[in-house]
C-alpha cells in the first residue's frame, strides 16, 4: 500500500545553532538525531502540555519536522518566539520535499526494487541515498515514510494507492497519536504514552515544559493514559470529543484520533482516566453514548508507571 501523505508538511531548521536551539524546545534528545536515526518528539507549553508532536529527522546536515500541515504555521510561529539571537532559521519546506507512506508485508522488497537500495531495518532508522530519505516507523508490519523531491518516482512503484485516512488507521493501530488543533495543549506527553514510544528523554536537561513533565514522571502522579479502542458507530468520532461514564456528568477523557475501520465502526486512540477505564464502561459524547471497547492499554502498567 502506498499512501499520499499530502496532509503532512515539513519544517526545515538550518544554522550553526540549530541543534542547540531545538534541544531547548523539544521533549526528546535532539543530539541523538543523526543521518541514520530519526525520533518522535513534541513541543510543549510552559505548563508541559503538548502543542504539537512530530517526527524529527536529519538530511544533508539540516533538521526536519514532519507534522500535519494544519499545525505547521502555528508551530513555526511558536518556535520563532524562542530563536532570539540563535543562529537558526525556520522555513516551510513542504513544497520542496514530499512524504509518501508505504506499508505491507512486501513493502521492504518493493522499496528495494523501486529505489535500487534496501531501506533501513530498525525502527526509527533513517537512510538517505541520492536525495531520497527513507524512515522506518513503528508497526507490527514493515512500514516506511519516503521523502523525495520527485514523488512520481515512488508513486509509480506499482502498489495499491491509498489516501491519508488509511495511513492514519495504521498509526492508530500502532498506538501513534497525532495532536491536531482541536487537541492543542490538552495532554502532557505521558498521557499520550510518549514515554513508552521513546518520545521523551528524562536525561537531556531543560526544555520548555520540562519541569512539569519530569515531576509527573518521578512523582508517579499520572492519572490518565492513552488507550486503543473501538466504537460501533457509523459516525466518525472527532479529536477532542469528550468521554464519560454513566454515573458522572464530568468528562473522564477525550478522543485523540479516530479512523473508520474496514470491518465497520471506528478505531480510536483515547486518553482516559486510568481508574475509570479499569472500573467502568466508557461512553462517547454523553453518559448514554456509544461504548468504547478497549482493545489495548498501550502501556505496560495500569498504575501509570512504565516498568
Amino acid at each position: 500500500m502506498i499512501s499520499n501523505l499530502s496532509n503532512f508538511g515539513l519544517i526545515k531548521i538550518t544554522g550553526n545553532d540549530a541543534e542547540t536551539f531545538l534541544q531547548g524546545q523539544f521533549t526528546n534528545d535532539v543530539r541523538q538525531v543523526t543521518e541514520t536515526h530519526s525520533q518522535l518528539s513534541a513541543l510543549c507549553s510552559p505548563k508541559g502540555r503538548v502543542i504539537v508532536n512530530f517526527r524529527l529527522f536529519k538530511r544533508d546536515n539540516d533538521y526536519y519536522l514532519l507534522l500535519p500541515k494544519d499545525t505547521l504555521s502555528a508551530t513555526i510561529k511558536r518556535l520563532q518566539m524562542y530563536v532570539l539571537r540563535a543562529k537558526a532559521k525556520l522555513e516551510d519546506a513542504s513544497d520542496n520535499l514530499y512524504p509518501i507512506g508505504i506499508a505491507g508485508a512486501d513493502s521492504t522488497q518493493i522499496l528495494t526494487d523501486c529505489l535500487g537500495f534496501a531501506p533501513p531495518t530498525e525502527v526509527d532508522a533513517s537512510l538517505t541515498v541520492a536525495n531520497i530519505t527513507v524512515l522506518k516507523v513503528p508497526d507490527n508490519q514493515a512500514r516506511y515514510i519516503v521523502l523525495t523531491e520527485t514523488p512520481d518516482n515512488i508513486s509509480a512503484c506499482g502498489e495499491k494507492t491509498a489516501d491519508a485516512s488509511e495511513w492514519q488507521l495504521l498509526d492508530i493501530l500502532a498506538g501513534l497519536p497525532q495532536i491536531v488543533p482541536a487537541t492543542n495543549e490538552a495532554f502532557v506527553p505521558q498521557m499520550l504514552n510518549y514515554d513508552s514510544l521513546n518520545g521523551i528523554s528524562f536525561q537531556k536537561g531543560c526544555y520548555t515544559g520540562q519541569e512539569i513533565v519530569a515531576r509527573m514522571q518521578y512523582l508517579g502522579s499520572l492519572k490518565r493514559r492513552m488507550y486503543l479502542a473501538k466504537i460501533e458507530t457509523a459516525q466518525l468520532p472527532q479529536p477532542g470529543d469528550a468521554l464519560y461514564i454513566s454515573t458522572n456528568e464530568q468528562s473522564v477523557g477525550k478522543i485523540v484520533n479516530a479512523s473508520t475501520h474496514p470491518d465497520g465502526g471506528a478505531i480510536v486512540l483515547a486518553v482516559i482516566k486510568i481508574a475509570e477505564a479499569d472500573a467502568h464502561e466508557i461512553h462517547w459524547q454523553s453518559q448514554q453514548g456509544d461504548c468504547l471497547q478497549l482493545l489495548d492499554t498501550l502501556f505496560t502498567n495500569k498504575k501509570g508507571v512504565i516498568e
